[in-house]
């Protein structure tokens, strides 16, 4: 479960544009705080403090007691924005989290027991269709990942939300479909070796066919032909009965 998280920060009397600008320039990155109906709080946090939390990971999903001039307010960050040729943060925004708040976030999914899975030991690829979920969440249990054990699964075979444990109290926001999470496909690889398997095993029982077919055509060793039989042509003519002795 999630651990809370303290964080300072300066309250910013001024709002808009030019004003963040000027937060900026002084080396801080501007922010807010709202939610709870109560007013927008504009705020200011240190530079390297933000950009190593954000990095971190897990910053979305983080709650923290943030501390603006010596008084805390908890909060959840909900959004940032990135400078696109430095990467580094130019707007955070919180929300406010009164008691017992449930909140709406995306949750990594951690795959687990990968050997326990015949269809990846047979050369199949797990192709992963969502690599976070959207839960509802009490803002006090935000779990940092979810476990799906990909045990049992063979080529051709899905892992839904419904076969991953979730912790008490949560939620998928999907609720009126049993969505996929993941799923183990055939790799080209493995699909040229069944086909080149399927390939020589039609070969060996065409040929064993045939070697059958020939057997049962040819005469036996020593065989007489029936009476009557003509003989193919340039065989050579039976050989005529002896006289008897005697006679």
């Amino acid at each position: 479960m999630s651990n809370v998280k303290e964080m300072k920060a300066t309250a910013r009397p001024k709002a808009g544009k030019g004003a963040a600008r000027a937060t900026r320039r002084s080396g801080r990155v501007p922010g807010v705080i709202y939610g709870e109906k109560l007013t927008p709080l504009t705020i200011s946090l240190d530079m390297a403090e933000i950009t190593h939390r954000i990095y971190a990971g897990h910053f979305l999903t983080t709650v923290y007691d943030l501390d603006v001039d010596g008084q805390k307010t908890r909060v959840i960050p909900r959004a940032f924005q990135l400078d696109p040729v430095k990467d580094r943060p130019i707007h955070v925004d919180f929300q406010r989290l009164g008691q017992g708040t449930t909140v709406r976030v995306h949750i990594p999914v951690k795959f687990v027991n990968h050997d326990g899975a015949p269809g990846l030991k047979r050369g199949g690829t797990l192709n992963i269709v969502r690599h976070t979920v959207e839960f509802w969440c009490p803002a006090e249990k935000i779990p940092e990942s979810i476990t799906a054990d990909l045990g049992g699964m063979d080529i051709g075979n899905s892992l839904h939300i419904s076969k991953i444990p979730l912790p008490d109290g949560i939620r998928p926001v999907i609720r009126d479909r049993d969505f996929t999470v993941a799923t183990v496909v055939s790799s080209s690889g493995y699909i040229e070796e069944q086909l080149l398997a399927k390939q020589k095993a039609e070969a060996d029982a065409a040929a064993a066919a045939a070697a059958t077919a020939a057997t049962a055509a040819a005469p036996a060793e020593g065989a007489v032909p029936a009476e009557g039989a003509v003989p193919a042509e340039g065989a050579a003519p039976a050989a005529a009965p002896k006289a008897d002795a005697k006679k």
